[in-house]
């Protein structure tokens, strides 16, 4: 259905359910030999940070929806959503809260 998807990464443990299933390039992200705990994998903290975005819309935390249409749709208007603040921020740097210095005490 997209022709422009060329290659897939995959978890290690769905390799060999979608190797036969999709039909095409498939590289499996794994963890580093020794490793221990959490650890930023390559590709997959892509996707886990833009579907942490995604959800940031109240609409696509619940599945309200009756339709997979209507979830797509939904998780489309989030990312347009995404894509246009970011466009229109005009370059400025963000700042948080944190980022800033505490005022200082009226009080001597």
């Amino acid at each position: 259905m997209q022709p422009q998807i060329t290659q897939v990464w995959a978890d290690s443990a769905y390799a060999d359910q979608l190797d036969d299933f999709l039909k095409m390039t498939l590289k499996t992200v794994s963890r580093p030999r020794g490793a221990k705990g959490f650890v930023v994998l390559p590709r997959r903290w892509k996707v886990e940070r833009t579907l942490g975005w995604v959800m940031k819309s109240r609409r696509n935390v619940r599945d309200y929806e009756r339709l997979p249409q209507h979830s797509e749709a939904h998780l489309t208007w989030a990312l347009v959503t995404l894509m246009t603040r970011r466009l229109t921020r005009g370059g400025k740097p963000r700042t948080s809260r944190w980022d800033k210095k505490p005022r200082p005490s009226a009080c001597p």
